[in-house]
């Protein structure tokens, strides 16, 4: 029994509730496969280091099974998930460039069907498994969502001495249309009931839970009730299509995700000058949904609607009144009132561009109290 084997019997044995033989296969597996990854490397052969190689790939592969392991399966599914579709969002289309943000999504859920199929089988074929070997266990299904992971980030060796990682080569040539060779999903690779060892419910389609918020970490929140959030993300990418911000939508997407800015300018290819560009359009349009085109539903979201006093302490409503001019304060009082915009520009004699205009002002001078 080696030094390996034993670290992680030991380690998956006090940190999990599976049984001991699903704990003993799971570390024969990790360690066959950092043996035999050690072995097989020129370039760990020849450094000296073997041993040090080792324990940083086992911890690696321990930390990222653990991981799925306590989040358990549905978030497990929903964070690789997550994790893939922001490698590949730029890389998937649907062979036009009218693609919209829905298309995409479901194509990168169609891609992602057949991807996670290909890394079954790899596991598989790797790990010397039988050919309809399938995880029981959350511990297993933690071992094949991290195997997944590490498979998709794989580097392949291009001409050149170029690389790129291996699911973007597969993103690439999905939106080739070139035809999948297999079509199954991740619940199909954990098919099957699990043990009193899954302490989450049993499987759910995870497709229709990870639509428009697929990129997001937070997938519960207290504050989020009634979906109100997801509906201000869907009425924003809306609204940035409508006006061919498609690039805006993308950076979007990838910011949703807490991605830094290294990583969004290498899976957008831009340099840091363009990304900052990009994300200075990006604030533009966003203050421009978020305090003229739906400012009721943003403002709802922040606590910070009329009711509320656009989200301003007494003190602070008290210094914003006195900024305002008597147009101003005549709408605020209207619009506190709740008299619609027609009834309004009725009253004051005003067009109903130029109530935009005082609108858009009066919010503007409260979000900006709000932020000093």
């Amino acid at each position: 029994m080696n030094e390996l084997y034993k670290l992680l019997l030991e380690t998956l044995s006090l940190k999990t509730r599976s049984p001991q033989k699903v704990n003993q296969e799971v570390a024969r597996r990790i360690s066959d496969e950092v043996n035999r990854i050690c072995r097989e490397s020129p370039r760990i052969q020849n450094s000296g280091e073997i041993e040090t190689w080792q324990q940083n790939l086992v911890n690696h592969r321990l930390k990222q099974c653990l991981k799925y392991y306590h989040l358990g399966s549905t978030r497990g599914r929903i964070e690789l998930q997550s994790i893939l579709s922001s490698i590949i969002y730029r890389y998937i289309s649907s062979g036009h460039q009218g693609t919209t943000y829905q298309e995409k999504i479901n194509l990168i859920e169609d891609f992602l069907q057949n991807f996670y199929g290909e890394s079954l089988n790899v596991f598989r074929r790797e790990s010397n498994l039988g050919s309809n070997y399938t995880p029981h266990f959350l511990l297993e299904l933690a071992e094949y969502m991290a195997f997944t992971e590490r498979y998709a980030k794989r580097r392949i060796q291009l001409p050149k001495n170029r690389s790129q990682q291996l699911i973007i080569l597969r993103a690439q040539t999905f939106s080739s249309n070139q035809p999948p060779e297999t079509s199954i999903n991740v619940d199909t690779a954990g098919d099957g009931s699990f043990s009193h060892d899954d302490s989450t419910d049993r499987y759910n389609p995870l497709i229709s839970q990870v639509r428009l918020m697929m990129a997001t970490q937070e997938i519960e929140n207290p504050l989020l009730e009634g979906n109100l959030r997801d509906t201000i993300i869907n009425e924003l990418i809306t609204y940035l299509e409508s006006r061919q911000q498609k690039d805006c939508v993308d950076y979007l997407v990838l910011r949703l995700r807490d991605l830094a800015p290294r990583e969004i300018e290498q899976i957008l290819g831009i340099n840091p000058r363009q990304r900052d560009y990009l994300q200075q359009r990006f604030k533009y349009h966003l203050l421009r949904f978020a305090l003229s085109h739906r400012w009721e539903l943003v403002h709802q979201w922040l606590e910070a609607d009329l009711e509320k006093n656009l989200g301003l302490t007494p003190q602070e409503w008290r210094i914003f009144t006195e900024k305002l001019t008597k147009v101003q304060q005549s709408i605020l009082t209207m619009k506190c009132q709740g008299l619609s915009n027609s009834e309004i520009i009725k009253s004051m004699a005003l067009s109903k561009t130029q109530l935009e205009k005082q609108w858009l002002k009066i919010l503007e001078l409260a979000w900006d109290l709000r932020n000093q």
